[in-house]
């Protein structure tokens, strides 16, 4: 399983980039969906603090199969 991160303010690959560094290699950023796919293990406050930190906004997070 998965968690789908939704992101707002991501516009281009720099910012697809930047979103993934902040979240590490476990990750995948999919720009034209706005979002990110995260391990269901990582913590969700993690996530939406390393988003933040990287200059985006979590809209929401919901696990997916």
């Amino acid at each position: 399983m998965e968690k789908k991160v939704l992101i707002e303010g991501m516009m281009c690959q720099h910012c697809a980039k930047r979103v993934q560094e902040a979240l590490g290699e476990d990750a995948r950023v999919v720009l034209t969906e706005k979002c990110a796919y995260v391990p269901v293990s990582m913590d969700d406050k993690a996530i939406k603090s390393a988003i933040q930190h990287a200059g985006y906004t979590v809209t929401g997070i919901q696990n997916v199969n």
